[in-house]
């Protein structure tokens, strides 16, 4: 059995291909550019040539991708978009309008001049992936489920801050069902306040993936993944209770884990925390005195703790803290002796094991090859299949 998995963070997209008859260590992965940054460049090099930009598809990743397309407008070069993909920038659509940029319905851009720059916009593109995994003579025709991870703010209602959205929204699926695989769902059950989760199964469904309009489609919050991942490193593991921060390259999330499931948590953006500021929330999440507006008046989602007895740092035990994602670094050398997680000895696919640990759980029919392999290594070297 195979399943492919794909963790699409900022800085790069991780892919990882199970396969039940290898050991988890033996599976391939890839770890290649992230979609925000391919489109990135790709605007870039318009703006170097002065090419008027339609951006069309759907909503993806921001970040790089939408302060390429600002700085395109800024510069005064002519960029169009559709109404789906211009909310890759903002939801408010008027707001997508004031930065310069021109909403065309899907038949006005059909009817745009050749000179014009097709770019498409969509965080999952199984063609690219198929086509660089058959390079090295991989083929992906035979999966049994897709598995991908992406950060949604969700949509908000007009006035209504999308931090306080996103965080209502963690609350909401840890009050329905207290694991981080909650944070997982089957393709046709995606919350539809989940636009970017919806804009994948859109993009897993469209007509030119006709191969993948009846594959068991699973979809994933980026931080949760990367969290319940990390739990698979054998020295987290051992742990009853344990505090697990994903320091990723806009936000940095921290779960409080224990025997009942999530005890507590918070979500802020990195680059509003130094290492101090870091430590003092991680702190006062562990003994539960943090408070969401702590967070939340700082510029960032929030904190919630649902178990008021506080998990105990102490200074006798082997570490403090465990900490994964690609800015992990911002707590080296902490007093909270940080260990960095490596479950199957490899940090930067963490949330694609996390991924598949949660499709185990949305899928169960699969489920026992799965964690067959998670807990143990009983499968084949690859020169045996």
């Amino acid at each position: 059995m195979r399943i492919l998995t794909v963790d699409i963070g900022t800085g790069t997209q991780d892919i990882f291909l199970y396969d039940s008859r290898l050991d988890i260590e033996n599976g391939y992965k890839l770890v290649a550019p992230s979609p925000t940054m391919i489109i990135y460049r790709k605007l870039k090099e318009a703006t170097r040539r002065s090419d008027p930009v339609l951006l069309y598809g759907e909503i993806m990743g921001g970040g790089p991708s939408a302060w390429a397309a600002e700085a395109h407008a800024r510069a005064g070069l002519p960029i169009y978009a559709t109404p789906e993909a211009a909310k890759t920038l903002n939801d408010d659509l008027e707001a997508v309008r004031e930065i310069g940029i021109t909403l065309v319905s899907e038949d006005e851009a059909k009817r745009l001049p050749d000179s014009v720059q097709r770019i498409h916009l969509a965080d999952f593109n199984f063609a690219a992936i198929s086509h660089s995994f058959e390079l090295f003579g991989v083929t992906l025709g035979e999966l049994a489920a897709i598995a991908v991870a992406v950060f949604d703010h969700g949509d908000a209602p007009p006035g209504y801050s999308d931090r306080q959205f996103r965080f209502d929204y963690l609350d909401e699926r840890i009050r329905t069902s207290n694991r981080l695989s909650a944070f997982a769902f089957r393709a046709d059950e995606t919350p539809s306040i989940m636009t970017r989760l919806q804009a994948v199964v859109t993009s897993a469904l469209s007509t030119e993936n006709l191969y993948l309009r009846d594959m068991p489609l699973v979809v994933m919050d980026t931080a949760p993944a990367a969290v319940l991942g990390a739990t698979f490193d054998p020295r987290v593991a051992e742990r009853e209770r344990v505090l697990i921060a994903n320091v990723g390259n806009f936000h940095t999330l921290a779960f409080r884990l224990g025997p009942q499931g999530i005890e507590g948590l918070f979500e802020h953006h990195t680059g509003l925390v130094d290492r101090a500021r870091l430590e003092a929330l991680l702190v006062r999440l562990a003994d539960g005195s943090l408070q969401h507006a702590d967070v939340f008046d700082d510029h960032g989602h929030g904190a919630l703790v649902y178990e008021p007895n506080p998990l105990i740092l102490s200074a006798g035990q082997d570490y403090g803290v465990v900490v994964t994602g690609p800015r992990r670094s911002l707590l080296n050398g902490s007093d909270l002796r940080p260990y960095f997680a490596v479950p199957f000895g490899d940090m930067m696919i963490t949330g694609c094991f996390g991924l598949l640990a949660a499709t185990a759980d949305v899928l169960p029919e699969l489920a026992g090859p799965i964690y067959a392999s998670l807990h143990s290594s009983s499968g084949t070297a690859p020169w045996d299949i």
